[in-house]
């Protein structure tokens, strides 16, 4: 009999590893994802102090952002039955709560707008580099999640 086939198993915790309950954001992230993602992936929620200090320390950039995905640097061999970790997605929750706010919709829509973004971050795709391939794969999977608009379209409006 064949396994089942690797599915993309997501994460939610505070930064020292505590698990947040953000109903639905972990199922509904998987079902959105694009087919090649698969593994597991943390997302990792902080405070805007932590996310100023991370968006600082790398990228140098002094301001608390709203995503930041550090993709796993894991290329080595597998050990059978294990999944690959593809990476941590972080987000800024008093970013993500004022943008939920200018933007009209709840919290949880906002994490789920963040969290895709940086699931396509994780998965190679570079929006300020690839002629719109990630804003259009964006679109496609927030249309596929009914979300109303995602991040890179959002900012290209600002």
């Amino acid at each position: 009999m064949d396994a089942d086939p690797p599915t993309l198993d997501i994460t939610v915790c505070t930064r020292d590893g505590r698990p947040v309950r953000v109903p639905g954001l972990a199922r509904w992230l998987a079902a959105t994802a694009p087919a090649r993602a698969r593994g597991s992936v943390t997302v990792v929620l902080v405070g805007d102090t932590a996310m100023r200090r991370l968006n600082r320390e790398w990228r140098d950039k002094d301001y608390a952002t709203d995503v930041l995905s550090f993709p796993a640097d894991d290329d080595g061999p597998r050990v059978r039955g294990q999944q690959r970790h593809l990476g941590d997605i972080v987000i800024a929750t008093g970013v993500a709560t004022r943008q939920a706010r200018e933007a009209g919709h709840a919290y949880g829509t906002e994490l789920k707008v963040l969290a895709l973004h940086g699931l396509l971050h994780l998965l190679g795709y570079d929006h300020e580099t690839d002629e719109g391939q990630m804003r259009r794969v964006e679109a496609r999977l927030r249309r596929k999640g009914g979300l109303a608009a995602g991040l890179i379209e959002r900012e290209s409006r600002a």
